[in-house]
C-alpha cells in the first residue's frame, strides 16, 4: 500500500472517529448553534424595525433587514461552531490520546486531518441548519444565479476551513478544554464588530479601521454580493486572502505543537 494510500485510508479513520464523537455528544454542538440563531431572531424580530429603519435612511422594512442580517449570521456561525473544535482537540492532549496516537504506526497528520475536515462538515452543516431557519423567517435570494450560490458555498467552505485550522491551534495551545472555549472567544466576538449587524461606514471614525480590516467584514460583503447583488469590490479577493492566510498560520501551527516532543 501507498504512502498516499495509509494517509487517506488512517484519516479516514481519525475522521470517522470525531463524526462519532460528535453524534454521541450533540449537546455541545447545539449549544454552539444557540448563539447565532437566538441573535438572528433577537435582530429581525427585536430590532429589525429599528435597525431597518436606521440602515435604510426611511420607513421601517423587517424583511430588508433579514436579508442584510443573514450572511452576517452564517459568517458568525462559522466562528461559533469551529469553537466544538478547538474543545475537542484540548480534550484529546489532556486526555494523553495525541500523545498515545504519536507512538502508533499510523500517518502522523491523520489526527489533525481527522479533526479539521470533521470540524468542517460539522460546520456546513450548522450553516444549513441556520439558513433553513432564516428562510423559514422569510429571507430570499431570488436574483442569485446558480454560480453565485456555488461561489457563495465555496467561500463558506474555504473561511470553514481557514477558522477550523486557527481553532485546532488553539485547542493544541490550550492546558485545557475551559481555556481553549476562552482562548477561541474572539471568532465569536470579531463578527459581532464586523459589518455583519450595521454598515461599517455608520460605526464611530476611530472605529471603522477595526470593522474594515478585519477577517469577517470582506467575508459579509462578498457573500451579501453573491446572493443579494450588491456591490462587491476589492472584498471578494481580500476575502479569499484572509482564509488562505488563516488556513496556512492554522496548519503550520498545528502542525508545529503537534510534532513537537511532549513534556
Amino acid at each position: 500500500m501507498s504512502a498516499l494510500s495509509l494517509a487517506v485510508r488512517d484519516s479516514s479513520t481519525m475522521l470517522r472517529r470525531n463524526l462519532l464523537h460528535v453524534r454521541r455528544y450533540p449537546s455541545m454542538t447545539l449549544n454552539l448553534l444557540l448563539t447565532p440563531i437566538m441573535l438572528l431572531l433577537l435582530f429581525v424580530y427585536i430590532f429589525g424595525d429599528v435597525m431597518s429603519a436606521g440602515i435604510g435612511g426611511g420607513g421601517a422594512d423587517r424583511s430588508a433587514y433579514i436579508a442584510y442580517i443573514v450572511p452576517g449570521l452564517l459568517m458568525m456561525t462559522i466562528g461559533s461552531t469551529v469553537i466544538g473544535s478547538a474543545i475537542a482537540v484540548s480534550m484529546d492532549m489532556t486526555e494523553g490520546l495525541i500523545a498515545r496516537f504519536r507512538t502508533l504506526a499510523i500517518y502522523r497528520g491523520s489526527l489533525l486531518v481527522g479533526h479539521v475536515v470533521g470540524g468542517v462538515l460539522q460546520v456546513l452543516a450548522s450553516l444549513v441548519l441556520v439558513g433553513a431557519v432564516a428562510v423559514a423567517i422569510g429571507f430570499r435570494s431570488t436574483d442569485a444565479t446558480a454560480l453565485e450560490w456555488l461561489a457563495a458555498f465555496g467561500l463558506l467552505t474555504l473561511f470553514s476551513l481557514a477558522l477550523t485550522w486557527i481553532a485546532v491551534g488553539m485547542g493544541m495551545a490550550s492546558p485545557n478544554p475551559e481555556a481553549a472555549s476562552n482562548m477561541a472567544m474572539p471568532l465569536i466576538l470579531l463578527p459581532l464588530i464586523s459589518s455583519a449587524f450595521i454598515p461599517a461606514d455608520t460605526m464611530p471614525g476611530w472605529f471603522q479601521p477595526i470593522a474594515e480590516y478585519q477577517p469577517f467584514t470582506p467575508a459579509i460583503e462578498t457573500l451579501r454580493g453573491l446572493l443579494l447583488g450588491t456591490e462587491i469590490g476589492d472584498n471578494g479577493w481580500i476575502a479569499v486572502a484572509w482564509c488562505v492566510g488563516l488556513s496556512v498560520l492554522g496548519y503550520r501551527w498545528s502542525t508545529a505543537q503537534f510534532n513537537r516532543d511532549p513534556k
